[in-house]
């Protein structure tokens, strides 16, 4: 009985891996959202990684983590790394495109809890007085990403992360823009 056990438990996580092995090799999270406040308000804030902590979710939500930064102080080179014994993790990202006040790309580098390089992609379109923020996230669906996968929708779980990041930016953004009298 127990040699049965084990081979339908071999056969069912045999299957499990072999599926996840069919999912896609990329992964992309895509959400935006409308800031009431003009576009160079709201690109300085994901600009300059020193701002992160007023709305970035894993910063608000993990109590853990501490960033480091090196490199230029905004921009282009300018790095972020972070740790936490938390679900933040540990990983550094890196300002690799700059294009004052309509994109900014950055290279996402995680080493925990899993392994993982990202490009995030903000971009910033001005809306009328407001601005139109895409927060686009690509890279390689990892092995156990695509296993979660199986279980769980990884656009909604990800994507969760993004409007919570969206929305304390919007909060950001129009409280800094009210400030500044724009």
């Amino acid at each position: 009985m127990v040699i049965v056990i084990a081979i339908v438990v071999l056969v069912v996580v045999a299957s499990i891996l072999g599926l996840a092995a069919t999912r896609p090799d990329t992964l992309q999270v895509r959400r935006d959202i409308l800031i009431s406040a003009p576009p160079e308000t709201v690109f300085a804030l994901v600009d300059d990684f020193h701002y992160w902590g007023s709305w970035a979710p894993q910063d608000q939500t993990d109590p853990t983590m501490k960033r480091s930064y090196s490199g230029a102080a905004s921009g282009i080179g300018a790095i972020s790394e972070w740790d936490s014994t938390g679900p933040a993790g540990k990983g550094r990202m890196e300002i690799a495109e700059a294009s004052p006040p309509n994109k900014i790309t950055i290279h996402v580098d995680f080493v925990k809890p899993f392994e993982a390089h990202n490009t995030n992609e903000f971009t910033f379109e001005p809306a009328g007085k407001d601005t139109e923020v895409t927060w686009v996230m690509h890279g390689a669906n990892v092995y156990m990403l695509k296993i979660m996968s199986l279980f769980i929708d990884v656009d909604r779980m990800m994507g969760k992360h993004f409007e919570d990041g969206l929305r304390a930016l919007r909060t950001a953004a129009q409280a800094k823009a009210t400030q500044h009298g724009k």
